[in-house]
């Protein structure tokens, strides 16, 4: 029988086993050691970092760990998608029936038509909704996980993530479900799902919580009719991807600075971001001939 590993210790008290970690830098602190922080909890050393250090306190993605938590790229995202949704609604003349929108009719993703050259559909798509449920469920998503992940990764790397896993979600789209005109942000909410995962597993928390969640949405997708299942594992795919190349990567391959890790992590995230591209352009290609 193999032994357990030992369980990670404080970083100020070594002699303090503890299964808690800061949210912002993702050192092992024991309960003495960390204060509640509007999101999650942060370690005496964050709150005290001078900001004129020459080697300032960074999270686990390599991320400056900044005095401020508010994440504000998740909620530039909410009120773009808000937005976006407003203008369907009130091209349609209706807060229900938005897809009738000039707009929507534009930017809705369809395998056919970005295959005639379309290509802003890809991305546009992830922000229309069909309808203020659709709306207000995957904002909710977004507001509860982005807000974390935005901590941990810092704001260009969760931007990159989130956009990463709508190409992913547009790619599973275009391989796997030409037919259907697909709109929403869920392929970037699963993707973040996946990142959160990869995230908590990276500092050492149980993701069961996480998995348990993503295993209902995906029963849900598989057992709902008008539910973009495709859409759903494209982006839980891709965003999984590239957590794991900012988080696990550098590690893996060993590299000796903070500076190769962050490189190989932007690497990483971008050879994604490639194979999801080559997936919809390999799919465009075969739909045009």
């Amino acid at each position: 029988m193999n032994p357990q590993p030992p369980a990670p210790t404080c970083v100020r008290h070594p002699n303090r086993p503890t299964g808690l970690a800061c949210t912002r830098c993702g050192r092992p602190s024991c309960a003495e050691c960390l204060r509640p922080a509007a999101v999650g909890q942060h370690c005496v050393d964050c709150l005290r970092q001078d900001q004129r250090s020459a080697r300032p306190v960074r999270t686990v993605a390599g991320a400056p760990a900044g005095r401020v938590s508010a994440p504000l790229i998740t909620y530039a995202l909410i009120v773009i998608n808000v937005v976006i949704y407003l203008i369907t609604a009130a091209q349609a003349g209706s807060l229900t029936e938005n897809q009738y929108s000039a707009l929507f009719f534009d930017w809705v993703l369809y395998a056919p038509v970005v295959a005639q050259g379309e290509w802003w559909r890809v991305l546009g798509s992830g922000f229309l909704h069909y309808g203020p449920l659709h709306l207000l469920l995957n904002m909710f998503a977004l507001y509860i996980v982005g807000r974390d992940a935005e901590l941990v990764l810092g704001p260009l790397r969760y931007l990159a993530v989130y956009l990463v896993s709508l190409l992913g979600g547009a790619a599973g789209v275009m391989v796997f479900a030409q037919n259907n005109p697909t709109a929403g942000a869920s392929g970037a909410v699963y993707g973040l799902f996946g990142a959160i995962t990869v995230i908590l597993i990276r500092l050492r928390r149980n993701p069961n919580s996480m998995l348990i969640l993503i295993g209902i949405n995906v029963f849900i997708s598989f057992s709902l009719p008008g539910i973009s299942l495709w859409g759903h594992l494209g982006g839980l795919a891709a965003g999984t991807a590239a957590a794991l190349g900012i988080l696990f990567l550098p590690g893996w391959l060993q590299v000796k600075s903070q500076e190769a890790a962050r490189l190989t992590g932007w690497v990483a995230v971008a050879a994604v971001a490639i194979a999801a591209l080559s997936a919809i352009a390999g799919s465009a290609a075969i739909l045009a001939v």
